[in-house]
């Protein structure tokens, strides 16, 4: 098993962007914010864990702990922050994944996720 800190992560709508104008328009992007909380999680990866990317069925358990006591739709918060641990090279693709818990934290300052990762 392994577990993980990682910092609050933005929700599914901060984390795209769909140009309206340019080259880009019609496509749907990884946001700034996106982009930077990516990099931040990664970080947080690689100072907690050093291995070979998962190959195995897995079952992930998040507890997220809100920066504050506003309202927000939990299931919203998955796609960054999974999409940052493949990133990172826990598992090969979160397609491995066949039990995904998410659980409702305590408020803490400022914010995070706390990540088991399982093999089934």
């Amino acid at each position: 098993m392994i577990e993980l800190t990682l910092p609050w992560p933005p929700s599914v709508n901060g984390y795209w962007r769909s140009p309206t104008r340019g080259p880009l328009a019609g496509r749907h992007l990884i946001s700034k914010r996106g982009r930077e909380y990516r990099k931040a999680a990664t970080q947080a990866v690689a100072d907690q864990w050093q291995g070979d990317a998962m190959e195995s069925r897995l079952s992930v358990t998040v507890r997220l702990c809100s920066p504050t006591r506003r309202q927000y739709d939990i299931d919203n918060m998955m796609k960054g922050l999974l999409d940052a641990l493949t990133h990172a090279g826990i598992w090969q693709d979160d397609g491995q994944i066949d039990r995904l818990t998410i659980e409702r934290g305590e408020v803490e300052k400022p914010g995070k996720a706390v990540v088991k990762v399982e093999v089934l």
